[in-house]
C-alpha cells in the first residue's frame, strides 16, 4: 500500500526469535534467510539490536501505527517438591533450546523426561535424542488427539523412537543428596460431563515413578 515499515528487533539478524528457539534440523537457517529476504526486499527498513524499553517513547516517534509481534519467550516452570532440591536438571524448555542454539549446551543426560505436549515439547525432545539421550520421554497430562503439538511433529518424534505417555499429571520431582533422580506421576482419565466438558480424574491406581537424569518443562509460555 506504499507505507514505510521499519521493524525493530533485539537480534542481530531478522527472524531472530525463530533462530534460537526452533532446531536446526527442523527449520535450517538458509530457510530463514530466504523467507526474511521476501520481506526485506520489499523494502522493509530493518533495525537490528534494537531492544524496545518503553512503548511511550516508540509512539513518540509519529509512526502511524505500531504492531508488537514479539510472541511469548518466557517459558512458564512447574514448581513441583523438590524443584528446589534438583534444580540444577530441571531446566525450561524454550530457554533450554536457546542455549542449544547458542552451543552454550552441547549434552544432557542419558535419561531424559520431557514434560507438555506442544511443539516446544516436540523440539525439546527431539533436540535431546540427538544430544545423547538414550531414554526420552515425553510426558503430557491430557490425551493424545488433545496435544497441542502438530500432528506432524508428534509423528517425527513417535518415529525416533519417543513414547508419548498420557494422562500422566506431575507431582513431584525425586532426588537424592541434591541429584535428580526421577519424577512422580499421577494417572488420571477423561471424563466429561453432560454438557461434554472434560475432567481429568484420577484412576485410582499407585502413582508412577518414573526414573531420569534430566528434566524439561515445556508446559506453556
Amino acid at each position: 500500500l506504499g507505507y514505510d515499515v521499519t521493524v525493530f528487533d533485539g537480534e542481530a539478524k531478522a527472524g531472530g526469535f525463530i533462530r534460537t528457539q526452533i532446531p536446526r534440523f527442523r527449520l535450517p537457517e538458509s530457510v530463514i534467510d530466504e523467507e526474511t529476504g521476501y520481506i526485506l526486499d520489499l523494502g522493509v527498513t530493518f533495525k537490528s539490536g534494537q531492544r524496545i524499553d518503553s512503548m511511550k517513547a516508540l509512539l513518540a516517534e509519529k509512526f502511524d501505527a505500531v504492531f508488537v509481534g514479539c510472541g511469548a519467550p518466557r517459558g512458564r516452570d512447574l514448581d513441583l517438591p523438590g524443584r528446589k532440591e534438583a534444580a540444577a536438571n530441571i531446566h525450561i524448555g524454550i530457554d533450554w533450546l536457546a542455549s542449544v542454539s547458542f552451543g552454550h549446551i552441547t549434552k544432557i543426560g542419558k535419561r531424559v523426561i520431557v514434560l507438555g505436549g506442544g511443539n516446544t515439547a516436540m523440539d525439546c525432545c527431539r533436540s535431546s535424542r540427538r544430544m545423547g539421550g538414550d531414554e526420552v520421554k515425553v510426558i503430557v497430562r491430557s490425551g493424545f488427539d488433545e496435544m497441542k503439538a502438530s500432528p506432524w511433529e508428534k509423528e517425527d518424534a513417535m518415529h525416533e523412537g519417543i513414547p508419548i505417555l498420557n494422562f500422566h499429571v506431575p507431582k513431584a520431582y525425586i532426588h537424592e543428596n541434591g541429584k535428580l533422580t526421577g519424577m512422580t506421576f499421577e494417572l488420571v482419565k477423561a471424563v466429561y460431563d453432560a454438557n461434554n466438558r472434560r475432567s481429568l480424574v484420577p484412576t485410582g491406581e499407585p502413582d508412577v515413578m518414573i526414573a531420569c537424569d534430566d528434566v524439561l518443562v515445556a508446559v506453556g509460555q
